[in-house]
Formats: C-alpha cells, structure tokens, sequence
C-alpha cells in the first residue's frame, strides 16, 4: 500500500527491553516512537494538530504553522509543513541541543531562537510563537500545551496500538510529561478498556508535576538539564489525566539508564527515554513477577550528542555515569 509522510506516523513497534527484563524478573516494553517519520512521538502530536486545524478551517492552503517547542513538535510540524504545502515559523528557546536547532533549519523551517526565560516572562518561547501567529494573516498558532487534539492522537492511536500489541496484558504504563499529552491520552485510552492498568507518571527534577499527583500542589525541587520533560503548571492536555501516583527521576540516573541501554540493549535514544525507562523499571520492581509494564521510547540519542554522549559535556555538569551495572535502579 502507497502511503505519504503523514500515513507513515503510528503504528510503531512495541519492543521489549529484554536484557533490562531478564535483570529485574518482569517485562518492560518501550513503544519505539523514534521510528516514527520525524524521529520521535511527538509526530503523533503534530498530525492531530494540523488535521484538526484543516478540518475546522483554522489553517487553509498557503497557511502558516507557528509553534513554540523544545524542538520535537517543531520538527515534526516542519516536515508536515513541507508535505502539505505550508510554510513553518517555529520558535525555540536558546537552551536546546544544537542538534535539534539544525535539523529544524534543514528542514526549511523558519527557526527563531529566543533566550529561555521563565513561562511568566512575556518573552518566553511561548508567548512569542503566540503573538507572531495572532499578527500573521493565515497563521495557525498549533498551541502543543493547550490543544487537546495533542492529548486526542494519544487517545486514539498510542493506547489502543499498545492494547493490541499487549493483547491486554499490561500492568502498568509508566512517562514523563512535558506537554502532558502522551501521557494523559495513552493512559485514558488504556483504562478506559482496562480500568486496573496503573497509569505513572515519572518527573524530572525541576517539574511541578510529582507534588501535584501525589499531594495535590504545584511545587518544583531542584532542575533539570532533560529536555522536552517536565513542566510547573497545569495544561489543558493533562489536567484530568487518570494518573494514579508519580515518582521522580533524577537526570544522573536517567543519563545512566540512555548509555546502559545502548551498551545492552542496542537502543540509541535520549534522555526522555533513560528517565522513561529508569521509572519503568522502578515501578517493575514494585510490582509481582512477571508483570508487564510498558513505557515511551521517545526519540533517539543523535539529537543529544553533543550532550548526554559528549564526555565533556557530562564532566561539566556533574552527569557523566559512573557505574556499568544497574546498582542506580536502587537508589
């Protein structure tokens, strides 16, 4: 069967992690989202977005996607930017990896790097993609944060994918936030066919999200140098989210977790990942043996290499891993 960029997001495999399981007695699965088109599950994202905004008539031939990210939704934006027809203007804050920021230039998006300042600042990333799409004649603003057709592409396309390659033998689903979409969809999608199905989400340092689930206030501790994850406030596609508890990774253990999983697993992902993956295996090892958990592997480890797999990187911030075992799983 013929199909084009945008019929080719979805439908990814779902791995298992078998040396990690074999270590720990129970099953954990990673849903390779960095094979989707554009690299990570943020394609997802991006697809219901602009399918949504042409089918209301928000963005309409010769249009324009604007978009303040991280950098993954702009990638993928940019690329069904460039199938569909439309022209991608896509604004970043300036403490992303340099990785992410080339590939959004080579793929003909219109990259404006923004100093990263706090989300109360009128400057921020956000609200300047806001304002620019409010005063472009055939801009549409794609809001990954607010627009719950984030949440919606999860709902209907990444719960039940993992429903069907589990045949509904899955324990637990356990990943981090940023927008709270892949979270919050797959996890409603998931109970709402298996209700017992423990939803986790798994939170860097520096997030608000772990005392919210689990007490109820916004408080963040400490930061984190993870991109893409973690978030202080409460957005559109996460509140009301079906999560049962949150637990919380630190980025030494989950910079840990992306090089033993390369080193044993074969997997060549980033830091989103190790953090899934880390939190994955921790709520394994709460639960009986044999039981089934399964996790996002979110993109791959070549828009960090400069980063998470760069030495001097590492030594300069604190993270370069120390251990070759998975003695970190403990802590």
């Amino acid at each position: 069967m013929n199909v084009g960029l945008s019929q080719a997001i979805g439908r990814t495999p779902l791995i298992e992690l078998r040396a990690l399981s074999a270590r720990i007695g129970r099953r954990i699965f990673g849903k390779a989202e960095f094979l989707n088109p554009g690299g990570s599950v943020k394609d997802r994202a991006a697809k219901w977005i602009v399918d949504a905004a042409e089918a209301s008539g928000a963005l309409a031939a010769g249009g324009t996607i604007v978009e303040g990210t991280a950098g993954s939704t702009g990638i993928s934006l940019s690329l069904l930017a460039n199938e569909r027809g439309y022209r991608s203007v896509i604004f970043v804050p300036d403490d992303q990896s340099p990785e992410k920021i080339a590939l959004l230039r080579t793929f003909d998006a219109d990259v404006r790097v923004v100093p990263a300042l706090p989300f109360t600042n009128a400057q921020n990333y956000y609200h300047l993609a806001r304002a620019f799409a409010e005063q472009t004649p055939g801009a549409m603003w794609a809001d990954q944060f607010e627009n719950t057709a984030n949440r919606q592409a999860h709902i209907e396309s990444t719960g039940p994918e993992i429903l069907r390659q589990t045949a509904g033998d899955i324990d637990a689903f356990v990943a981090a936030a940023g927008t709270g979409g892949t979270l919050a969809g797959t996890a409603i999608a998931l109970k709402e066919r298996k209700p017992e199905v423990l939803a986790v989400l798994c939170d860097p340092m520096g997030s608000a999200l772990f005392a919210y689930v689990n007490d109820g206030e916004l408080r963040a501790q400490g930061e984190s140098e993870l991109e893409g994850i973690g978030i202080k406030r409460i957005t559109a596609n996460f509140a009301g989210a079906p999560i049962d508890r949150a637990i919380r990774v630190e980025d030494r253990d989950a910079i840990a977790m992306t090089h033993w999983l390369l080193a044993h697993e074969g997997l060549f992902v980033g830091g989103s990942t190790g953090l899934n993956v880390v939190g994955a295996a921790r709520i394994a090892m709460s639960l009986p043996e044999g039981s089934t958990v399964v996790t996002v592997l979110c993109d791959g480890g070549q828009r960090y290499s400069s980063r998470l797999f760069d030495t001097s990187w590492l030594e300069e911030h604190g993270l370069r891993p120390g251990e070759d075992g998975l003695a970190f799983l403990e802590r």
